[in-house]
């Protein structure tokens, strides 16, 4: 009799045998792609690309770089799985994602061979890439899973230090726009053009000093610590006053004597006189 002590309970199913949509009575994913293959329901199709997204965006981040952008790639592994979704055929007894991977990677190749390689890189290694896309193409359909570096460079006969190489070149074959936003696409997020290296402030005052260093010998010692001063450690001549015990107008004096006679030594016109 139901509910008396010591009866048994049916076993409960266990959640991780069939996903929740199962549980709740709808169709299965079998169900739904014989239903599109008999039928070829464009709502049937809608449902089964949004089954199968989490599986297309995987695939597509196996290709993410600073590179390219993530939408893009996953808007191409969308269209291979849509492409996958329309040739599969149910009564050939084929699983659907060994049949998905290899028509989702080849979308994202075609668009890595038709968009990207604009930086050069040496034959051996761009040989590699290619074969490298092609054994992860190979094993995701055998395995129904993204392959390890392991897997891949056991397949293709390498170690694993030359996959992570050729992934690296494969995430080098297309150059970053300088417009590219940094770790979002906010309108005032900063930009790689941001980073690049520009030309430090006292470069050209380090190559003057290093110019008239020669002529320092025909100086006397305090214009050559006046112009230390002055000009290496970028003091006023109010500070540089206060440190050698004279007027900010006698160190003017001093300034413009000095660069006068290092600009004899040098070969170069004296300025002309103030007017």
């Amino acid at each position: 009799m139901s509910g008396k002590r010591g009866e048994e309970r049916p076993a409960e199913p266990s959640p991780d045998i069939r996903p929740p949509r199962v549980a709740e009575g709808l169709a299965t994913d079998e169900e739904l792609l014989m239903r599109f293959y008999e039928t070829r329901d464009p709502t049937v199709r809608e449902e089964l690309v949004n089954r199968y997204m989490q599986f297309a965006r995987g695939m597509a981040l196996r290709y993410r770089s600073g590179n390219e952008p993530t939408e893009d790639l996953i808007q191409v592994a969308s269209l291979g799985l849509v492409n996958a979704i329309e040739r599969f055929d149910p009564t050939r007894g084929i699983p659907f994602l060994g049949f998905a991977a290899p028509t989702v990677l080849g979308e994202l190749r075609r668009h890595f061979r038709d968009r990207v390689w604009n930086l050069r890189l040496p034959r051996g290694l761009q040989e590699r890439v290619s074969k490298m896309d092609e054994t992860i193409t190979k094993l995701t359909g055998r395995f129904e899973r993204p392959p390890t570096i392991h897997e891949i460079a056991e397949a293709m006969g390498v170690t694993d230090e030359e996959v992570l190489e050729a992934f690296a070149g494969a995430s080098a074959r297309r150059t970053a726009s300088l417009d590219a936003p940094i770790g979002s696409s906010e309108p005032d997020q900063s930009r790689l053009g941001d980073t690049v290296g520009t030309e430090e402030e006292g470069y050209d005052r380090v190559e003057a000093w290093a110019t008239i260093a020669e002529a320092l010998p025909t100086l006397s010692e305090r214009e050559r610590v006046v112009l230390r001063l002055r000009f290496v450690e970028d003091l006023t001549q109010s500070q540089i006053a206060e440190q050698i015990g004279h007027s900010q107008m006698h160190v003017s004096r001093i300034l413009r004597g000095a660069l006068a006679r290092l600009r004899e030594e040098l070969g170069e016109e004296p300025e002309p006189p103030a007017s």
